[in-house]
């Protein structure tokens, strides 16, 4: 239950909490929560990415306190979506988390296509298959919290009941267009098994609903560049409040792009948020550049 004092204020997972009453956690215990911690970060998420409809602006607050984004995303079946996980990284460094990319299902295609999107961001990554150990994934969740989240189908359920074997998180399939059930329906924290040092801390997951979209309402036009670390440098020699679009003839991006200091699809992914934002675009739908299989948002 939740104090009377404490308003409208919303408790999310992830929240550390102050309570009173039966903490024993004895079959009919009950306690009230009477105070919320400060957050060290919270990881927000909208439906849509133009502030002026109401769906951008219900910001929906996904975990608190969390310190790392692990970005689920299969290499096949159904295939990576770029574009998803670039708007992961925008909200995971607006929120002041860093970012784990975990390729699935890797045991059906490499990762060479998506690794070679990110090369200059030197983002960290880890590969799952069917039959891989997980130790090298156990070993980047221990002593954190960090929030699993990812398109429907891509395996994150099953990551999950292998990581926690107690969770038994519910396991759908992948329809024959490549579209996953949402199995999972609300955020629910688990605690990793010990490790075989009982002195480590084995670190906490939150298990997400799979999600099509993830909107950006609430991160700045000019805060997006924070999943583009790519692109920064090229704005130092861009005029004065420069709008960083396709129509802006001064606009140093295409400059950079054309001397092959970054990838041109991450410029369209950054220039496609932006023009989201604008709502010239609907963030629910995939978004590709013609020929590009991995463009998708």
């Amino acid at each position: 239950m939740r104090a009377r004092e404490l308003g409208r204020k919303s408790v999310v997972v992830g929240d550390r909490v102050g309570l009173v009453g039966d903490t024993s956690g004895a079959a009919g215990a009950l306690a009230r929560i009477v105070r919320i911690a400060e957050r060290t970060s919270v990881l927000r998420r909208t439906a849509d990415d133009d502030d002026t409809t109401a769906e951008g602006r219900l910001e929906r607050v996904v975990v608190a306190n969390a310190d790392q984004l692990v970005i689920v995303s299969a290499l096949a079946d159904p295939p990576p979506r770029t574009g998803f996980i670039d708007r992961c990284l925008v909200a995971a460094y607006d929120a002041g988390i860093e970012p784990l990319l975990c390729l699935t299902k890797a045991d059906l295609a490499g990762p060479e296509a998506v690794l070679g999107y990110y090369t200059e961001l030197e983002l960290p990554y880890v590969l799952i298959r069917p039959d891989s150990e997980l130790t090298a994934l156990r070993a980047l969740l221990a002593g954190r919290i960090s929030v699993m989240v990812g398109h429907s189908g891509v395996g994150k359920s099953t990551l999950v009941n292998r990581l926690v074997p107690a969770a038994e998180r519910a396991v759908g399939t992948v329809s024959a267009i490549g579209r996953g059930r949402h199995t999972s329906t609300s955020a629910v924290a688990l605690r990793l098994p010990p490790p075989p040092d009982p002195q480590g801390d084995p670190g906490w997951i939150v298990d997400t609903p799979g999600v099509r979209s993830f909107g950006l309402a609430h991160v700045s036009a000019e805060s997006l560049l924070h999943g583009f670390s790519d692109l920064v440098e090229a704005t130092v020699d861009c005029p004065g409040n420069c709008p960083h679009t396709a129509d802006e003839a001064d606009c140093a991006l295409d400059a950079w792009v054309a001397d092959g200091r970054a990838d041109p699809r991450r410029l369209a992914s950054y220039r496609r948020l932006l023009a989201s934002r604008s709502g010239e675009g609907d963030p629910r739908e995939p978004e590709r550049n013609p020929g590009d299989p991995l463009a998708g948002s």
